[in-house]
């Protein structure tokens, strides 16, 4: 009785799922199993551009270096709401203060000063007037720019386009196996995604060079986007 006490405990611990998954048999096929891993492209102009800017200052003291920072990052704050930048798209990155220190040699260090940063993430949404924008805040007193990094405000339409173009792929590619063969592609027994890819930024040093110009542009050009899967099928 205890035996069966126990086992009825332990039956009755069991999730639901997990005994109708093991009571189920495992798929089997008729024909050939053929695995293809295929990939969908699709390119699209860059609708969104990112940039970091920021304001770094430097004095004797560490007030001193922050009011100037302040005052400074003020002005750039300023300019980017004339310049039509909305709240939502701009957001903090780095707010810092580090001491100064002069090295010689067989010398302790010796602190002659204080450095602020103060950095914001800032996303255009019209890449059209970034560049200009970038200008103006460079006369503001932005000296540290970093960017840009051009993408899609919404990139998932078209990677739901680069499934739609992998699947295809692949796909045509059974299609053909099947023919060699002198087979037919019965049905798909199975579609994995590897994962969805997205165009690297620009490097950074590009950028820092373009915002010492007097006329800095950005262009879009065109981004690709591509997704890759894996798809079995069924042939006979």
């Amino acid at each position: 009785m205890r035996m069966l006490s126990a086992l009825a405990l332990f039956a009755a611990a069991i999730p639901a799922g997990a005994a109708l998954a093991q009571s189920q048999p495992a798929a089997t096929i008729a024909g050939t199993r053929l695995d293809v891993v295929a990939t969908g492209e699709v390119t699209r102009v860059p609708d969104i551009v990112r940039i970091n800017a920021g304001v770094v200052t430097q004095a004797t003291t560490a007030v001193e270096a922050i009011r100037q920072n302040a005052a400074r990052m003020g002005r750039v704050r300023a300019a980017l709401a004339r310049a039509g930048v909305q709240p939502r798209d701009i957001q903090t990155s780095n707010l810092s203060l580090q001491p100064d220190y002069r090295y010689e040699q067989n010398q302790p260090p010796q602190l002659i000063g204080y450095r602020a940063s103060n950095q914001v993430n800032v996303r255009f949404r019209n890449i059209a007037d970034s560049g200009r924008i970038l200008d103006a805040l460079v006369a503001e007193g932005a000296n540290q720019i970093d960017g840009p990094h051009l993408g899609l405000d919404r990139p998932e339409v078209a990677l739901d386009e680069a499934r739609i173009a992998a699947l295809a792929n692949a796909r045509a590619r059974a299609e053909l196996y099947a023919r060699s063969l002198n087979m037919r592609v019965r049905r798909v027994l199975l579609v994995s995604e590897s994962g969805a890819t997205l165009p690297p930024p620009m490097p950074v040093m590009r950028m820092r060079e373009a915002a010492q110009a007097a006329d800095t542009r950005i262009e879009p050009g065109e981004q690709v986007l591509s997704v890759t899967l894996t798809v079995s099928f069924e042939l006979e």
